[in-house]
């Protein structure tokens, strides 16, 4: 339960960086039923700015969304930004990417932005080390990660009574890399401080789909089972559905927004979930789809799970979206990130008839 409606899990949160998924409008994700989003902290606070944001009431007021926000807290841009940014036991000194201005984001601060963001579902601030990584490194990441959230619970729980929405959420994110004993001890000094929920973070930086397995087989029986466990970043279909067996509740990835403005689609090959092949990533821009009649969306999966949108992509076919991508128009990259989206969502609903049914 959230302060904009509940979340049935296993779910999948759609990627509005800096408030919008890109190419598409609220409207669009409202009709391909997506019941939340999820934003960034750090950029968010650079543009448009706590003023605005203020001035607007929020995020949701802003971009028209009805649905739940969860903001990642800034922490992953740690990791990316590692040549703009320096750690101190304080929080994080960052030169902006925008116009080079130096700026601190401290745990406290990171709650207060999103606070003012209105979000749902707000995360701690973390250090995401990147791997490999020496064991010196893992070991301060998990020190900062630790004491951060605590520091990140203090502050939150002390505005609780300042912000848009006084019933949202606050996670912790458990750190380690892929060092088991690290990720364990991460794990219980987050669930003795006591969250909402409790994330995975630092398993989609480039590691094999089985080592990061081999780390949730051994974290998650640390994790409460009462409370939503998220694996934070990317994650294929059929990872997606190995996670979910070890017990993942929430997911969100770049991917299916990403490929989709490549021309990169994906489709169901069959319904059964245990195999790895039951679907299909197409290249739209291929020779083989110049001519084709082939609808986006087939007639008979009109009114199926996903089902607002469908209608409007059943009108278009592939030879169309081949021809869009041809001459960078920019319909192309609308219409493949609906189909991405709406396959991604889709696959969550499948997922959770599969285990209602005792599928999976």
């Amino acid at each position: 339960m959230t302060p904009h409606g509940v979340l049935e899990t296993p779910f999948f949160m759609p990627i509005a960086t800096r408030g919008a998924v890109k190419t598409l409008s609220s409207f669009d994700v409202e009709r391909l039923g997506s019941p939340i989003l999820l934003s960034n902290t750090y950029h968010l606070w650079l543009r448009p700015g706590l003023d605005v944001l203020k001035a607007c009431e929020g995020l949701h007021k802003l971009m028209d969304w009805k649905g739940a926000i969860l903001t990642d807290s800034g922490g992953f841009q740690v990791f990316s930004l590692a040549g703009l940014r320096k750690l101190d036991k304080e929080g994080v000194l960052f030169q902006s990417h925008i116009d080079g201005a130096k700026m601190r984001l401290t745990p406290e601060l990171c709650v207060e932005i999103q606070r003012t963001i209105g979000s749902d579902i707000c995360m701690v601030l973390d250090v995401c080390t990147k791997l490999p990584a020496t064991q010196t490194d893992l070991e301060r990441a998990l020190e900062l990660t630790t004491e951060w959230a605590r520091r990140s619970q203090e502050a939150f729980f002390a505005n609780e009574a300042a912000s848009l929405n006084p019933g949202a959420k606050l996670f912790g994110i458990v750190q380690g890399g892929t060092d088991l004993t690290l990720r364990k001890k991460s794990a219980q000094a987050l669930v003795e401080i006591g969250f909402d929920g409790y994330a995975i973070g630092g398993l989609s930086v480039g590691e094999p789909f089985e080592e990061a397995c081999t780390v949730l087989d051994g974290v998650m029986v640390e994790l409460p089972t009462h409370r939503p466990r998220y694996f934070m970043g990317g994650a294929q279909p059929h990872e997606i559905v190995g996670y979910v067996k070890r017990g993942i509740d929430m997911f969100d990835c770049v991917l299916p927004t990403r490929n989709a403005r490549h021309g990169s689609i994906y489709r169901f090959v069959h319904e059964d979930l245990t195999r790895s092949d039951f679907y299909e990533v197409i290249h739209v821009t291929n020779e083989k789809w110049k001519s084709s009649q082939e609808p986006l969306v087939p007639k008979k999966e009109l009114g199926g799970v996903v089902h607002t949108i469908d209608e409007e992509l059943h009108r278009y076919t592939m030879g169309y979206l081949r021809h869009l991508f041809s001459i960078d128009e920019m319909l192309a990259l609308r219409l493949a990130t609906m189909l991405n989206l709406r396959f991604y969502l889709e696959l969550m609903a499948k997922i959770r008839h599969a285990i209602e049914t005792g599928l999976l």
